[in-house]
């Protein structure tokens, strides 16, 4: 039995304009407030975005590879997480001033 594996950025490897830009995108921004507020692993099912599949996919795919989000598959389902310890270590505060400014708009 294979399982499927995502490639991730170390900690190390991220990068400020990668992270800015995934987080330029409002749908992306999106993503990251409902991670943020559920604090949890969330199936990409339960975010409801209104774009086709094939959009949504690219938009997880960027913060995947900016290294913003983890994503990891159980079974069928592809559940993802926010990578708040990585981001905050790389980019202390980073997170929590764009996800309150997000909120503030």
């Amino acid at each position: 039995m294979s399982t499927r594996v995502l490639e991730h950025p170390s900690t190390e490897e991220l990068r400020l304009e990668s992270v800015l830009h995934a987080l330029a995108d409002p749908m992306r921004l999106e993503v990251v407030r409902f991670l943020a507020e559920a604090g949890r692993e969330v199936a990409c099912s339960e975010i409801d975005l209104a774009v086709s599949k094939s959009t949504g996919t690219h938009h997880y795919r960027v913060l995947r590879e900016a290294g913003i989000i983890s994503q990891v598959y159980r079974g069928t389902a592809k559940l993802n997480s926010l990578r708040r310890a990585d981001l905050d270590t790389r980019f202390p505060g980073l997170l929590d001033s764009v996800i309150t400014a997000a909120g503030a708009g």
